[in-house]
């Protein structure tokens, strides 16, 4: 659905944060507790990685040989404008020589792997002659698969740690201008935030909660964490959704990931989570969830 992102290029409005926000205690509580920047170490098992690894490999789809697809178009001009009429299309094996590469060295510059370890994936694969068949073809999967499974054993063993005292810095807050979608959040209740007017967000189910935030009596505070709140990952960076503090009994901070009920994530989104649950284990006053409203929190 493309409803609330087709963007009007003439209509654009500037995100405001609002004026003192910064010394609000209740900001202040929250984001004292989560300012601080961490890096990451993995850990993982060779010989674990290359059990997975190689009965990854030995499971991708059998490679296919190159082919060259051919097409007979027939073009015609009329008062309309170009017609063309599809005659015939013919689908041509390369059954030819290729040169093949250095496997493992190829592999090893994608997989930063060593040598060794390539080869013994690639050998108790038994697949490795494949390679005769379609050389790109099966060395791409092969990297594709290799660091499918590389990623996800250092993710399972990942380990954040603080660096020193350093944190995001409150300059970054700054007023920015955005394309204004139905997606566009008003905000009514400035003082449960740090903006004084609008908030852009990505989703319903973002702007579902963004409305129940501002609605609940037991939700204190709520901000959406700026794109440049970031949290380093083996995959990329990750940048989580939302801070709050919710109120009932007691008092519970939270950074949020909101995903919609059965929604279906990307195997690097589900792998991008699992790290900010581990950056969080070091902030042991903050809980992180990945939820679909304020409903699923405690």
């Amino acid at each position: 659905s493309f409803k609330g992102r087709i963007k009007d290029k003439q209509k654009r409005e500037t995100v405001k944060y609002r004026k003192g926000f910064e010394l609000d205690a209740k900001f202040r509580d929250i984001w004292d507790k989560i300012k601080y920047q961490t890096t990451y170490q993995v850990d993982y098992d060779t010989h674990e990685l290359i059990k997975r690894a190689a009965k990854a490999v030995q499971e991708m789809p059998a490679t296919k040989k190159a082919v060259i697809k051919s097409t007979k178009t027939v073009v015609e001009f009329d008062e309309s404008g170009i017609i063309a009429d599809v005659r015939a299309s013919y689908n041509i094996a390369i059954d030819g020589k290729f040169r093949i590469p250095d496997i493992l060295f190829y592999i090893q510059e994608k997989t930063e792997l060593t040598r060794s370890t390539v080869l013994e994936i690639l050998l108790q694969s038994g697949r490795i002659g494949e390679v005769l068949i379609n050389p790109q073809f099966f060395l791409d999967h092969a990297v594709a698969t290799v660091n499918d499974v590389l990623n996800e054993l250092m993710i399972d063993g990942i380990k954040y740690e603080k660096i020193g005292a350093k944190e995001y810095e409150m300059r970054l807050f700054e007023d920015y201008d955005f394309h204004v979608t139905d997606l566009t959040f008003q905000v009514t209740k400035k003082d449960k935030t740090i903006y004084s007017n609008l908030i852009p967000l990505d989703s319903n189910v973002e702007y579902a909660f963004a409305q129940d935030c501002e609605g609940r009596d037991d939700i204190e505070f709520y901000f959406k964490l700026p794109n440049w709140f970031k949290i380093k990952t083996p995959i990329g960076t990750y940048n989580p959704d939302w801070a709050l503090i919710k109120k009932n009994e007691k008092t519970i901070y939270f950074v949020a990931e909101t995903k919609s009920t059965g929604q279906e994530l990307r195997l690097s989104e589900k792998q991008k989570i699992k790290c900010g649950k581990a950056h969080f284990r070091k902030f042991p006053e903050v809980t992180f969830k990945q939820i679909a409203g304020v409903r699923d929190l405690d």
